[in-house]
């Protein structure tokens, strides 16, 4: 039965995020429900239940099961925002999640910079090794990241923001989802988490909501950026994708941009390049960009940066003098 209330909510619960069963009139009766979704009158009555546990309907005699509003949802239920994801985020959904990590998790950083604990410092310094674990080798970067954050609002030691923190588990993963979408976004957010933790360890309240904040408002920017772009959203019904991992991501890309420069400054070095390409894999491989006017080598380090430290060129290559 388990299995079968499940698959009933997941057919009803987008059927009216999705407005196909819209707030006012009654959705189908039961019987209806049974013959369309081939179950049983106890699993369709159970998953009625469910859906009124979770603000979605109401029933009542000689009115059957109305839909409520949207503005009644229990948008802190896991089921409730992974409907949401499967029909599609909407504006006015990212724009809510925004706003409200803006108002809880400034104020909730600003006491665990006065409240946290050893135990949990060493759990949030956890969290952030996992996240720059999994930029540089490869991993679930979006597990860490709702762990680091969980963590800073458990680090408050306010009971109500413990539980809060437990509900907005889906609601943040969205967020972080959205925002590592970006290409590098988890490498460059790792930074600003680094400073929200130094400050929390530093207990300097005012400095952790601010860098909070920063963290916050570029998380948004990004969101922005990719909703803008109508990239692939993330859907919660699956596992959050794995980051390849920087060094190899960026090695990569290097090495095609490399390529891709020679031949199409010197079309009849082509074969030539291929073979160094080839070849420099098990060496140090050099190219002439001549419109970059600058020597590049397609090698960086494990940590996805170009050796000695300096930054990539604009063609995402490292300069030679490194």
């Amino acid at each position: 039965m388990k299995n079968a209330l499940g698959q009933v909510l997941n057919v009803l619960g987008p059927a009216i995020m999705s407005g196909r069963y819209a707030p006012g009139p009654s959705i189908p009766p039961e019987p209806v429900l049974c013959e369309t979704l081939g179950v049983s009158r106890t699993v369709v009555r159970e998953a009625v239940k469910s859906l009124v546990a979770k603000g979605m309907v109401v029933t009542g005699p000689k009115v059957g099961t109305r839909v409520l509003p949207p503005e009644q949802w229990n948008w802190f239920d896991p089921d409730v925002v992974a409907w949401q994801s499967s029909v599609g985020l909407t504006q006015d959904f990212l724009r809510d999640l925004q706003e409200l990590r803006r108002v809880v998790e400034p104020a909730a950083v600003r006491l665990a910079a006065q409240r946290a604990t050893a135990t949990d410092i060493a759990e949030i310094e956890r969290a952030y090794a996992g996240m720059r674990d999994a930029i540089e080798h490869g991993g679930d970067y979006v597990a860490h990241d709702l762990r680091f954050h969980q963590g800073l609002l458990r680090a408050c030691h306010n009971r109500m923001v413990v539980q809060m923190s437990k509900a907005l588990g889906a609601l943040l993963r969205t967020s972080f989802e959205l925002s590592t979408a970006k290409p590098d976004g988890p490498a460059q957010s790792l930074p600003l988490h680094r400073a929200v933790l130094d400050a929390v360890i530093a207990r300097a309240p005012a400095r952790a909501e601010r860098a909070i904040l920063v963290l916050i408002d570029g998380a948004s920017r990004d969101i922005d950026n990719v909703v803008a772009a109508r990239r692939a959203l993330p859907s919660l019904s699956r596992p959050a994708p794995l980051l390849r991992g920087r060094g190899a991501a960026v090695q990569g890309r290097c090495w095609r941009n490399a390529l891709w420069l020679v031949t199409l400054l010197y079309p009849r070095a082509a074969p030539a390049a291929l073979q160094l390409f080839s070849l420099s894999r098990l060496d140090t491989g050099t190219f002439l960009a001549a419109d970059l006017g600058v020597l590049v080598r397609p090698v960086v380090g494990p940590d996805g940066k170009c050796p000695g430290g300096a930054p990539l060129t604009a063609a995402g290559l490292c300069p030679l003098s490194t």
